[in-house]
């Protein structure tokens, strides 16, 4: 590695400076590669981002791509020679797809999962598998396979989930940027957590055949990054297409502005960090209105469906193998059995009444403004049980401003707004179906507003 490149390692860089780094012959997918590598033996440990090391794999990758900027000139894939970390959620060939279960610990993968087939012809060098729970079912990044991921801005506490081992190797530095999926929050959960932009596209956009049947009504695969244009080049390789990118400064769009969705209490900190945020939005030109959203309903159709699911797909562990699961899969295998097909089909009505509900929201605004968390990050194995000053439920008392948007199925982004204690807080942007583009703009405008800073994190993990 250079000489000039010591003070901060190229992989907290954005993509855009680190291929220009590699036309100049400055640096090569391959030190950077190694760096990632030395940064995942030292780092690691400490965090459990990973599941699984790619690192002969990732080798054979980054020569490939180094070969590209060698040889003679030609049109260069736009991840290339990038690092990138892949959920393990995500069959990838040459792997072990565990999605977070001690039962699949020994799984072999013969074939990539869509969207990694479309990253590997992007030219991307995957490093590794991240942490996920089993099965992806919590908003905490734990299972049975070894040690919780923990959270680079306090190694103590939780860096959300389920893409938690995602978060924790962009945040720290392992990776440039990560692949997760959200079914109820599990790219804007951990984005909040850990100071990274991360982006759930309109569901159905990045679309697949295979992989793993978890949330399927909800989940949408999407980045988590250190910026918007990280994302926006990832995004456009996993939807297919491109975003054009413009300030949207000049216009004045119409911003519903709710700080407690469905008056779930909100930290006062986090409250206040988050409007702050918001009226940077009003000082740019756009139109601010606060007002209630209609949020009550999506569990009706979420809960039913994401447990009749689990069942379906995986009831044959109860019986097979119910001493490898984690407490959270068992019981939710358990409620699931007790689900009906008359149960499915009232919340199959439910959902289609929700995602309904919220297109005519859209004829109105252009932009939706909240919360993504209700608190920091906090310490692993202690949810919040009170949120400020009120009691709130274990399992949606921390996060229950992103499902709506799952159920939805509208795309949302979570943006680093600034630092309360010593944790960042995340502000979450909604826009109407397919409004990629538009948020991706919006949110680069004010990520220059806000000027974000994650330098706590970059020198504790430089």
């Amino acid at each position: 590695m250079p000489e000039s490149y010591r003070n901060e390692s190229p992989l907290f860089w954005p993509i855009v400076r680190l291929k220009e780094a590699y036309l100049r012959g400055d640096l090569s997918p391959v030190e950077v590669l190694e760096e990632a590598i030395l940064r995942a033996d030292e780092y690691n440990p400490s965090l459990n981002a990973y599941l699984e090391r790619l690192d002969e794999q990732a080798r054979l990758q980054a020569r490939k791509a180094e070969s590209f900027f060698m040889g003679p000139s030609k049109e260069i894939p736009s991840l290339c020679g990038i690092p990138i970390s892949i959920k393990d959620t995500f069959e990838l060939k040459g792997s072990f797809t565990t999605y977070g279960s001690a039962f699949f610990r020994e799984n072999l993968t013969k074939e990539d999962h869509d969207l990694v087939r479309r990253l590997r012809l992007s030219g991307a060098v995957f490093t590794g598998k991240t942490n996920t729970p089993e099965f992806a079912q919590s908003a905490t990044t734990e299972n049975r396979l070894g040690d919780d991921a923990r959270n680079p801005w306090n190694t103590s506490y939780t860096p959300g989930g389920s893409s938690g081992g995602a978060a924790a190797s962009v945040s720290a530095g392992l990776v440039t940027a990560a692949i997760g999926a959200d079914g109820g929050g599990s790219i804007r959960i951990p984005a909040s957590f850990t100071g990274l932009y991360g982006f759930k596209p309109t569901y159905g956009l990045c679309s697949y055949r295979k992989g793993l049947k978890a949330m399927s009504d909800f989940v949408a695969p999407g980045p988590l990054t250190r910026n918007v244009g990280d994302a926006r080049i990832i995004l456009e390789v996993l939807a297919n297409c491109s975003y054009f990118h413009e300030s949207l400064n000049s216009q004045r769009l119409r911003v519903a502005w709710c700080p407690m969705p469905g008056k779930n209490p909100v930290d006062p900190q986090v409250a206040k960090i988050v409007k702050e945020a918001v009226y940077k939005l009003a000082a740019l030109g756009h139109e601010i209105q606060e007002i209630e959203i209609p949020v009550e309903g999506w569990n009706k159709a979420f809960d039913t469906l994401v447990l009749a699911e689990e069942h379906r797909e995986r009831g044959y562990l109860l019986e097979k193998a119910p001493e490898l699961l984690t407490d959270y899969e068992h019981n939710s295998l358990v409620a699931g059995s007790k689900i009906t097909e008359e149960n499915v089909e009232m919340a199959k009505q439910a959902h289609r009444e929700y995602r309904q509900k919220f297109q005519k929201f859209f004829n109105d605004f252009d932009v939706l403004a909240t919360p993504v968390t209700a608190t920091t990050a906090f310490t692993i194995g202690k949810r919040p049980l009170k949120i400020n000053e009120q009691k709130v439920k274990w399992l949606w008392g921390a996060f229950p401003f992103t499902s709506p948007f799952n159920v939805s199925g509208n795309p949302a982004a979570s943006i680093p707004c600034g630092i309360s204690g010593s944790l960042p807080v995340g502000l979450q942007l909604v826009g109407s179906w397919n409004a990629e583009e538009l948020l991706l703009n919006l949110s680069e405008d004010l990520e220059q507003a806000i000027e974000f800073d994650d330098s706590q994190v970059r020198n504790k993990w430089r």
